[in-house]
């Protein structure tokens, strides 16, 4: 039971360290702008297919089952779809009234990111919950989501700030979103016998949520400024630093 709380408070406070790390950053030109955003595209490019959708096929046995964690892949990124419909009307969690919101075009775009990266918290914490369930624990995922952890909160502070929410909302949302990971260890490890049918589709699901917010909103964001060159070459950093991070 110990090893569950020292995996949950290490992933909690990874998210911590990484919100505290963004609130550095409130204003910078398109430029700077672009560069951070396609930086976080990369982390989460890479997170999205190595760190969920491969992993799901390592946790499913069977051509069958590895099919299933396909269809959750589409159905995420279906998912992520309609979700878009409903963005525009979350003035409630930024703080800014409807009409703001509404007129707020990078906003309803960092919105959807950031639900994507919530979509895929649950399912992350519950792999870890289940490596904890097991006669030896295993802390590789928890070490490897940890690392992850503090540039996803940098990816869910710097956009909402930079797209007008205010500090203190911003750090509550990405604490959240954070705690989302920490619910998601407890239900792993409450589910650890029946892993093998449910993690894998869950993984895949949130992978093609990534997926599909990544190709369809940040990518095109980073390239209507006339940045595109070093976006592009600071979403390979990004997605480079996150293969480094899972190789060690």
């Amino acid at each position: 039971m110990n090893t569950v709380w020292i995996s949950a408070a290490s992933l909690g406070g990874a998210t911590l360290l990484g919100c505290v790390l963004g609130l550095f950053v409130k204003k910078m030109p398109h430029k700077w702008n672009d560069i951070v955003l396609g930086f976080c595209t990369g982390v989460m490019l890479a997170a999205s297919t190595i760190g969920l959708i491969l992993s799901g096929f390592d946790q499913a046995y069977g051509w069958l089952a590895k099919g299933v964690v396909c269809v959750g892949v589409l159905v995420g990124a279906l998912f992520l779809n309609l979700l878009d419909i409903v963005t525009p009307h979350m003035h409630n969690i930024t703080g800014l009234d409807p009409e703001q919101h509404k007129n707020n075009r990078l906003l309803n775009k960092v919105l959807l990111f950031v639900m994507a990266i919530a979509l895929h918290k649950i399912p992350e914490g519950m792999a870890a919950g289940i490596s904890m369930s097991c006669d030896e624990p295993s802390w590789s995922v928890t070490i490897g989501l940890s690392l992850q952890n503090i540039p996803e909160a940098m990816v869910i502070i710097t956009p909402l700030m930079l797209a007008g929410v205010s500090a203190f909302r911003t750090m509550a949302i990405s604490l959240g979103i954070g705690m989302l990971q920490v619910l998601g260890v407890w239900m792993g490890f409450g589910i650890g016998s029946i892993s093998e049918f449910l993690i894998p589709v869950l993984l895949g699901f949130a992978g093609g949520a990534m997926l599909y917010v990544t190709s369809d909103e940040m990518i095109p964001e980073t390239h209507t400024h006339g940045y595109q060159k070093q976006a592009t070459y600071a979403l390979l950093v990004g997605f480079m630093t996150l293969l480094i991070i899972d190789a060690l």
